[in-house]
């Protein structure tokens, strides 16, 4: 069964801003859209290098029960510009009702002017399996052994 996300625009939002869309049939995520407030909406969102910004999609969304939605950045932006996101990827749970904000940041060296309706995103909808947590007098001995960061060695 296909998961159905449930949205709701913005009372202040843009409704000719396209709802998010997967760009082909193979596609995993789709398609979020700056959709950003009228004293916005012409000269758009500059991002000064190193900056952080949250950029509004105008939506809030009802995720299935079960699901999750990933927030991932679009490589073109990424490579091109250097915008990604600074917490990759994004989850918004499915219990969230707030407005639907992208964070990015511009690790590039030039600034960068989002404008109104630029695809920022991508959003995955994704299984969420929650676990419990107990206690334990050991843990079992695996060949990684108490190896941390970089301990697998280079690839």
């Amino acid at each position: 069964m296909t998961p159905r996300v449930l949205v709701v625009r913005e009372d202040w939002a843009d409704p000719e801003i396209a709802l998010p869309s997967y760009e082909t049939t193979g596609a995993a995520g789709a398609d979020l859209r700056a959709n950003l407030p009228s004293g916005d909406r012409a000269s758009g969102i500059t991002l000064a290098p190193l900056e952080r910004r949250i950029i509004p999609t105008g939506l809030r969304v009802a995720i299935p029960e079960g699901f999750e939605m990933q927030i991932r950045p679009r490589s073109g932006l990424a490579f091109k510009h250097g915008i990604t996101l600074p917490n990759t990827p994004g989850t918004i749970d499915s219990d969230y009702r707030g407005p639907l904000g992208v964070l990015l940041v511009n690790i590039g060296t030039e600034p960068y002017t989002l404008h109104h309706g630029d695809r920022i995103a991508q959003a995955v909808i994704a299984p969420v399996v929650q676990a419990s947590f107990a206690i334990a007098e050991s843990l079992d001995d695996t060949a990684r052994g108490h190896g941390g960061f970089g301990s697998t060695g280079r690839s």
